[in-house]
């Protein structure tokens, strides 16, 4: 990851990137559970590799509810998110939400034996080598930094700092109705 790719939210708030952070350190780009009133469309036409090096586009995504979330294997509060998306991939997975994280600086090599060590049930893909992608999501704030996407591909909610499970859940639940 090049440096500046993640800046702070210090940062960010002072140039106007996106709205004052919430007291749970989330982002929401609307109030409430509701999505946003404004069309935000997903940049989903990016190809990245998995923790196996083959090639997964994240436009074979679309259609469902999809959890794109950023994260590091060194952040403390990613790790802390992992147990509660894996628990909400396997209960959500039926209604059509898929969990994507994309890792932003680790290698494959590096990803494989973190994934089975969490028991990551959801795509883990190599955000480092595509810079592309992490412009078109960022600047991120910080890491993690989740997006939700409704099935139609717009942009929901982001979520800038750790998201609790409840939040989540009540999040996707409105969304699969």
């Amino acid at each position: 990851m090049r440096p500046g790719r993640v800046l702070t939210a210090a940062a960010l708030l002072l140039a106007g990137s996106f709205p004052a952070a919430s007291q749970q350190a989330s982002v929401a780009i609307a109030d409430g559970a509701g999505c946003t009133p404004k069309i935000v469309p997903a940049r989903l036409n990016y190809t990245l590799k998995d923790q196996d090096d083959r090639k997964v586009k994240l436009s074979d995504f679309k259609g469902k509810v999809i959890v794109l979330n950023f994260w590091a294997t060194w952040c403390g509060p990613c790790k802390v998110e992992i147990p509660a998306f894996v628990e909400l991939q396997k209960a959500y997975e039926a209604q059509g939400v898929q969990f994507v994280g994309v890792s932003v600086d680790d290698t494959a090599a590096k990803l494989r034996p973190y994934i089975a060590e969490h028991s990551m049930n959801y795509p883990v893909l190599q955000g480092k080598s595509n810079e592309g992608l992490l412009d078109a999501y960022g600047p991120l704030a910080a890491v993690p930094t989740t997006y939700l996407i409704k099935r139609d591909g717009n942009v929901c909610k982001r979520h800038s700092g750790e998201v609790s499970k409840d939040v989540l859940e009540r999040e996707l639940a409105a969304l699969i109705h």
